[in-house]
């Protein structure tokens, strides 16, 4: 969720902008945490909330936030200044969308803003995640290490969340061929062949009536079940747009055989991934479970992590919190638990990520070397006994003349 603030930072100098949270409470923790005396906070009004799907269209693809990410470590490894390298950047995008961001945070960087200052003003761009990275690597003087980490990070982000979404793409397809052909057949073949069956008026098997019923249903009321089918789309899609929507379609997609499973340890990994690579950039783990919470992209961890920061906040150890969640595994909070004894929490959720990217690529190795002869057989037999309803009373007829 978005703030716009306004506040005083501690040479007595007017500071504004925007800051992303999961409450507000949260984003006047932070700001105060960063020496800033604050004077207004609000939420940025809600259509505004929109400028998460911005990037769908703007033409800036998660590829070329990745290669930006390497392109910045290059640049300052060579001690490039952060104006010229933005400049150097803006000049040679990929696409306008892209440079025109990247002018606009040269701008910002020239009339004296921070680097992660003059991200943070693009979130449809920059993540709140990647904008308390960069943060992070500006306190500690590693730029081009953090970028370095935002990379690898993305890369591997990248990588993973296409391999699984590419793998539902094509169940996807054959399900909606396998209704389209259902449909045909049931609007198109079928009502010819009950004609011929009613001409001949022989008693046919209770499974074709059934077949017939739908067929007459579909065919005599097209336009009535096109309608309820648009109506009933427009409000599932009003629905998933609410909190109460998002949460409902997060939890069954989460319960769906073998995809759910995917997805969990999609967001597990991701949730590893996200904690070890702030821990490397010395972001507290308070602050990590806070940032990780907002940039997960799913409502059910989302609002795991943000209980998790509240029990933390409130003494709890990561791992006691953890445990009252039954969508966080056992075996997770076993290794935090570990590294928590040990002091080593980052390398441990370096090795919990690395476990469940192996998981979600074995995963979805084996669904997609199952899915294509599991929905052509289902195809097929879905073909078949529609067909059988009706041609086995045709064989009848013909073989009693």
């Amino acid at each position: 969720m978005l703030f716009n603030y306004k506040a005083v930072d501690e040479q007595g100098a007017d500071r504004s902008g925007q800051i992303d949270a999961v409450n507000i409470d949260v984003a006047i923790s932070s700001l105060q945490r960063r020496g800033l005396i604050i004077a207004s906070i609000d939420p940025v009004e809600q259509k505004l909330s929109l400028s998460t799907n911005i990037q769908l269209f703007s033409g800036i693809k998660g590829s070329d936030i990745v290669m930006l990410s390497r392109q910045m470590t290059t640049l300052f490894e060579a001690q490039v200044s952060a104006l010229r390298a933005f400049q150097l950047l803006a000049a040679e995008a990929r696409t306008p969308q892209l440079a025109a961001k990247l002018t606009a945070i040269a701008s910002d960087i020239q009339a004296g803003s921070a680097i992660s200052a003059a991200m943070s003003r693009h979130p449809e761009v920059f993540s709140n995640f990647y904008v308390n990275m960069v943060r992070a690597g500006e306190e500690a003087g590693k730029l081009d290490e953090t970028f370095l980490f935002l990379a690898d990070y993305l890369e591997r982000n990248y990588e993973i969340t296409s391999k699984a979404k590419n793998a539902l793409i094509y169940p996807a397809f054959i399900i909606s061929t396998f209704f389209v052909v259902m449909f045909l057949m049931m609007t198109l073949v079928i009502p010819r062949l009950a004609v011929m069956l009613e001409e001949v008026g022989q008693e046919v098997p209770l499974y074709t009536k059934i077949v017939i019923g739908i067929s007459n249903a579909l065919s005599n009321y097209a336009l009535l079940w096109g309608a309820l089918f648009v109506i009933a789309g427009i409000f599932f899609y009003r629905y998933i747009k609410t909190d109460s929507g998002k949460f409902f379609f997060s939890r069954a997609r989460l319960q769906i055989p073998i995809v759910g499973g995917i997805y969990r340890k999609l967001f597990l990994s991701r949730i590893a991934d996200n904690l070890s690579t702030m821990l490397r950039s010395g972001i507290q783990m308070l602050r990590g479970l806070e940032i990780t919470g907002s940039v997960v992209e799913d409502p059910t961890y989302e609002r795991v992590l943000r209980e998790v920061s509240s029990d933390v906040k409130g003494g709890l150890t990561v791992s006691e919190s953890f445990r009252k969640h039954p969508e966080m595994p056992g075996i997770m909070i076993a290794m935090i638990k570990i590294g928590e004894e040990t002091g080593n929490m980052g390398p441990i959720l370096e090795s919990i990520a690395r476990f469940y990217r192996r998981e979600v690529n074995n995963a979805v190795d084996t669904l997609v070397s199952l899915i294509e002869p599991i929905m052509i057989v289902a195809l097929a037999v879905g073909v078949a006994v529609l067909l059988a309803s009706v041609l086995v009373p045709i064989y009848n007829i013909a073989g009693s003349i």
